[in-house]
């Protein structure tokens, strides 16, 4: 029986830049994943970073259903997960912009977020 490849540890300086983004957004709380790093607000999931068994590190977050459909016939970096309707996600590596990450981020904490704590938040136009 083959053995499964090992999941990298996402590279803590990408765990410190996706925190930054998520420290701008009224209690979102960062925890464990059963791999990688999630935050949440409340019980909803808002991102999610992990390394893959092919060895690249990917981050997972909501989008609008329109966004899936975009993001899923972009392409690298951007792929649609196979869970939940509404599951988006990017691979991060070298030539991550950082600054369209955050703007996700923040999408998809508002879609994720109570009303009250969604209207908080700057949103990009």
């Amino acid at each position: 029986m083959a053995s499964r490849p090992e999941r990298p540890l996402v590279p803590e300086s990408m765990v410190l830049r996706i925190a930054e983004i998520m420290a701008r957004l009224p209690e979102a709380l960062e925890e464990n994943a059963w791999v990688g790093t999630r935050w949440r607000v409340g019980s909803a999931t808002i991102a999610h970073v992990f390394g893959g068994e092919d060895q690249l590190f990917r981050i997972t977050f909501r989008a609008e259903p329109d966004e899936v459909m975009a993001f899923e016939h972009l392409g690298a970096p951007y792929f649609r997960a196979s869970w939940g309707a509404n599951v988006v996600g990017m691979l991060l590596d070298d030539d991550t912009d950082w600054e369209e990450l955050a703007e996700l981020l923040t999408d998809s904490y508002c879609l994720q977020a109570p009303q009250r704590l969604a209207e908080q938040v700057a949103r990009p136009a």
